[in-house]
């Protein structure tokens, strides 16, 4: 779906922000009939409270949409751009806000806010249309809109419609979109390319849901830039197959590729002056007859051998593959995000996307990249003293260490040990358990907006 802005309109109706405190100043500038209706409301300016103020004869005058108090700010994002379902039909344009209200992340809010996933139900978009606030880059705003609202539209799609085969077609219509090439390798070639690991936990899907690679490259000129996407479409655990409850939400399981293709667009789409590759392994976790089995030592791409004890810890063997051949381009910062734990959700909950970095400038980036974009993170350690925890007793690795602590932890470790010196890696949900501003109940992005605001100073853009 588009997302966009409106034209600018000389009929457009002034909306304007407030906190409470800051409501009285906004509400003396209207005639007396305004300032009735608003005390006859009770309109106080509480977060994503919104009203619309009429004219005798019935038309849209002025609109407010309130903040809350500092509390209610400091725990909501987004929270005016709510104004968005809430507001009748009508172009709007910013007339005032308060100096905490930042521009850019209401205009960003406004368009997130009309995300609707429509491929299998009708849903009506917002009536309400907003002229890009002055002072924005409304360009930048829409490209980043276009990109999350591609990383939902993916996650959200069930498993029967997005498969391995349909990611690749995701992934070859982005890049066909903005000019990049793609290769893929898969079923048996995988073996033959050199990519076992990939091939062994996809190897039990059906013949049409077979394990791929996708490689997708952009840019000629620039830094370097590698994004590894866990693309599990579906994991029902393997042998070690998931109770219902859990394999509920397991069509989120692509959710980091469906993050690293949202981010790809806005980086592409804004013509990033950098080289860009887009390394996905897709697969679906199946049981069958060919399923890898607990205790299975497999050997990866880069010649380390991997003790199975827990096929349900798939996305990081898939990834390990990805990983191995990133580190064969040299040291170009590398990204790898996936939904790889449960153990990072106990950790820090849905909102946040917990993160790891090898360097600590890369990681003081990533979090002023942030702050800055109104996307949350948090950086876990990559504790050496674990190490042990991964190592078994007849392989190089163990995919699943016993004791169930540090579940988040012993998984980044374990990726790092194939990922190049300069690395990242973000152990995302992808998902959005109960609707907030500009965030529907569904599959949404995860550490990309903070990224692309850290870029510049990760790669000296």
């Amino acid at each position: 779906m588009t997302l966009a802005f409106a034209a600018a309109s000389p009929d457009s109706i002034p909306l304007y922000i407030t906190d409470p405190e800051g409501l009285p100043s906004i509400s003396d500038g209207f005639d007396p009939a305004a300032q009735a209706w608003l005390k006859a409301q009770g309109f106080a300016a509480g977060p994503s409270e919104c009203i619309a103020l009429p004219s005798p004869d019935g038309r849209v005058v002025a609109a407010i949409v309130g903040l809350g108090d500092a509390k209610a700010q400091r725990r909501g994002r987004f929270l005016a751009a709510k104004a968005a379902s809430l507001l009748p039909k009508g172009i709007y344009h910013l007339a005032d806000a308060p100096a905490s209200a930042d521009r850019a992340e209401f205009a960003l809010g406004w368009l997130l806010e009309g995300y609707r996933f429509t491929r299998y139900k009708s849903a009506s978009a917002p009536a309400a249309e907003l002229v890009a606030p002055e002072g924005v880059d409304a360009a930048r705003i829409e490209a980043i809109a276009a990109g999350e609202a591609l990383t939902r539209d993916l996650i959200n799609t069930p498993s029967n419609d997005m498969g391995p085969a349909e990611l690749e077609a995701a992934a070859a219509t982005l890049a066909k979109s903005h000019g990049a090439s793609m290769t893929v390798t898969t079923g048996e070639d995988l073996l033959a390319a050199n990519f076992p690991l990939i091939h062994t936990v996809g190897r039990a899907a059906a013949p049409h849901r077979a394990p791929r690679l996708i490689d997708m490259r952009w840019g000629e000129a620039g830094p370097a830039l590698v994004l590894v996407g866990k693309g599990v479409c579906f994991d029902t655990g393997g042998l070690n197959i998931k109770p219902g409850a859990s394999m509920g939400l397991m069509k989120k399981d692509m959710g980091g590729a469906a993050t690293v293709l949202g981010l790809a667009h806005m980086i592409m789409a804004l013509g990033l002056k950098l080289r860009l590759r887009v390394l996905i392994p897709a697969v679906e976790n199946a049981i069958g007859s060919d399923a890898f089995r607990p205790g299975d030592v497999l050997t990866g791409r880069d010649g380390k051998t991997v003790e199975i004890n827990n096929t349900d810890a798939e996305g990081r063997l898939v990834l390990a593959d990805a990983l191995a051949l990133a580190a064969e381009g040299g040291d170009a910062l590398t990204v790898s995000m996936a939904t790889l734990t449960g153990a990072a959700r106990v950790a820090v909950g849905p909102d946040l996307a917990p993160f790891f970095a090898q360097h600590d400038a890369d990681a003081q980036a990533i979090v002023a990249g942030a702050e800055a974009s109104r996307d949350p993170v948090w950086r876990m350690p990559f504790h050496d003293p674990y190490e042990a925890m991964i190592e078994p007793g007849i392989a190089d690795l163990d995919n699943a260490p016993s004791g169930g602590m540090a579940g988040s932890i012993t998984a980044a470790l374990f990726l790092r040990r194939f990922a190049p010196d300069r690395y990242v890696h973000f152990d995302i949900y992808g998902w959005q358990p109960a609707a907030a501003p500009a965030r529907p109940k569904g599959g949404v992005g995860m550490g990309a907006r903070a990224l692309l605001e850290a870029l510049p100073d990760l790669l000296g853009l």
